[in-house]
């Protein structure tokens, strides 16, 4: 009987105990928790806001060099990556005369060399005749001139027929177009020929056989494409600040200096194209078609009262943050109306209703 009075003495105090516990325990959880906030005061700082354009940059001009003449390359002098001046020849184009052609123009000197040849024999009797004063100086004169226009015919046929053999004559060796010469004094970008390919020369119905592109890689551009939300806050002649994937430890000026008038569709999205002037130093080399990213600075201001955009309540037309006016025994806060200017994302400018000495409430603190 004393055994089970001690166990039942040791139920009720396990119990007892137990529902102290539990009452205790749901005590405390229902007791409101405070919270307790990080403060941060205003600070003078830069802020501005920016936007990265990705493209790329390429020469202002890539000029396409054409062949004046149809035929097959037969040499080829230059090829991508070298200099290239003014008339300097980057290959020559061999003749393949068309049959017809080719048959009219050695007529045309077999009948020019004929009339020649008999032109020289009636000069021969006029000439004589004329010593012994059996003619005219007038008659002398003429046969003279007709023999003279003979002469010029068969040079003319002699040249057409070398023309349509050989695109060349030995008086014109120096301006010959089998010769293809660049246009311009600049970096050879692309030789897309090569020996042995036939070229047609530019007509209505062809743009012809592209023989070198060649650019001057001292005036350089970068384009790219800006959304619409952004097209309205730049103009022609702002500043930018290019870098170049391939050539990270550099920073390049660039002045904007075209923008479209008209939008193009993007993946669902207008944008605009823009181009602009880069400046690189002589000493380095560029190469066409680097990706680029261009920085536009679209909105700054300097020394101005800043806060993090996160202590700012945004209401309506209206901003609000929470200045500490009390911090024993506990936190207290007032709402305080403040005017903003320009944010960068993660500062906003505060223009006026709090000074530098306020504490304004920001995040939660994260007591361990």
């Amino acid at each position: 009987m004393k055994a089970k009075k001690i166990l039942k003495i040791s139920l009720l105090v396990v119990m007892a105990a137990l529902f102290v516990w539990t009452f205790v325990f749901l005590w405390q959880k229902s007791r409101p928790v405070e919270t307790v906030y990080e403060t941060v005061s205003p600070e003078i700082s830069d802020l501005k806001k920016t936007t990265v354009v990705t493209g790329k940059v390429e020469p202002r001009d890539e000029i396409l060099i054409k062949p004046q003449i149809s035929g097959i390359i037969s040499e080829v002098y230059k090829e991508a990556g070298q200099d290239v001046r003014e008339g300097e020849v980057i290959a020559k184009v061999k003749v393949i005369p068309e049959l017809g052609t080719l048959n009219a123009a050695e007529s045309r000197v077999r009948l020019a060399q004929l009339n020649a040849d008999q032109e020289e024999t009636n000069f021969g009797r006029t000439k004589a005749l004329y010593e012994d004063g059996l003619v005219s100086r007038d008659e002398y004169e003429k046969g003279q001139l007709t023999l003279n226009q003979a002469r010029e015919e068969l040079l003319a046929a002699t040249d057409n027929l070398q023309i349509v053999k050989e695109g060349i004559t030995k008086s014109s060796a120096d301006i010959s177009s089998t010769f293809i010469r660049s246009t311009i004094t600049g970096l050879i970008l692309d030789v897309p020929i090569k020996v042995g390919n036939s070229v047609i020369m530019a007509n209505t119905m062809n743009d012809g056989t592209t023989i070198a592109s060649v650019a001057d890689m001292n005036d350089l551009i970068f384009r790219g494409n800006i959304d619409e939300t952004e097209v309205g806050r730049i103009y022609e002649g702002m500043p930018m600040k290019l870098t170049i994937g391939a050539l990270q430890n550099y920073t390049f000026d660039a002045t904007l200096e075209y923008i479209s008038p008209k939008a193009t569709e993007n993946n669902g999205a207008n944008q605009f194209e823009i181009k602009a002037a880069m400046q690189a130093p002589d000493s380095m080399r560029i190469r066409s078609g680097y990706s680029a990213n261009a920085e536009i600075i679209l909105e700054q201001a300097q020394q101005v009262m800043t806060l993090p955009e996160g202590t700012v309540e945004f209401s309506g037309d209206s901003t609000f943050v929470y200045v500490l006016t009390d911090s024993l025994p506990k936190q207290q806060f007032r709402r305080q109306q403040v005017e903003v200017g320009m944010s960068d994302g993660i500062k906003i400018a505060v223009n006026s209703g709090v000074t530098m000495e306020d504490k304004i409430r920001g995040a939660v603190r994260m007591d361990e």
